[in-house]
């Protein structure tokens, strides 16, 4: 039986200055480090034998900080990546509520029936994770974690949960949200999504 743990990174730049990201390489903020923190401490006791991670800044920031904690090495592996947002990319999101707002909320609803403009096909992106996941599930370590974004990490989530890409952003994964996934030869099984409680403000390693 695996134990495979879905991690989206830390806060960063964007992600504080509510920016689309996708594929802009942006790094950690401060926060977004002591997410990362809390999250390694959280894992110590969790036997993690393997961490891969997208290639872009913000998810290898943050599973090099878990690395370091855990005494791993970390595996890049850009299927991982972001879905790119096209045209959207490097846009406030103050700006497309103003300019863009039905457009937006149609694509969080159905981001195949309403893509942005020049974004990443979500057909290709779903093939690519899971291809991934096929990858992952054939390690030979128990213990891994993967740490991506909220769109790659929620596409994994669809792949195992045998929804369409359709349900991309039925739900969230917030900044170093975990969760995890049985997986054995005949199935996979999601225990549970989004767990954040070791980065609630009151948590002491902060």
């Amino acid at each position: 039986m695996k134990y495979i743990y879905l991690c989206r990174h830390g806060e960063s730049e964007y992600n504080a200055k509510k920016i689309v990201q996708g594929h802009i390489d942006t790094q950690l903020t401060e926060k977004g480090i002591k997410q990362a923190k809390a999250l390694g401490e959280f894992l110590k006791d969790k036997n993690i034998q393997k961490i891969v991670s997208s290639d872009l800044k913000r998810a290898y920031q943050t599973a090099k900080t878990v690395a370091d904690i855990l005494g791993l090495q970390v595996n890049v592996d850009e299927r991982v990546r972001e879905m790119h947002f096209g045209t959207w990319e490097g846009l406030s999101y103050d700006w497309i509520y103003q300019n863009a707002k039905d457009h937006f909320y149609n694509w969080l609803s159905n981001p195949v029936k309403h893509p942005l403009p020049k974004q990443e096909d979500p057909h290709h992106f779903e093939k690519r994770l899971r291809l991934f996941w096929e990858d992952i599930k054939k390690s030979k370590e128990e213990n891994i974690l993967i740490v991506g974004h909220g769109g790659s990490i929620q596409g994994l989530l669809c792949i195992v949960m045998n929804l369409g890409i359709e349900c991309l952003w039925k739900f969230r994964h917030d900044n170093t949200g975990l969760s995890l996934v049985l997986s054995n030869n005949s199935k996979d099984e999601v225990k549970f999504i989004n767990l954040s409680f070791h980065t609630e403000k009151d948590f002491r390693l902060l």
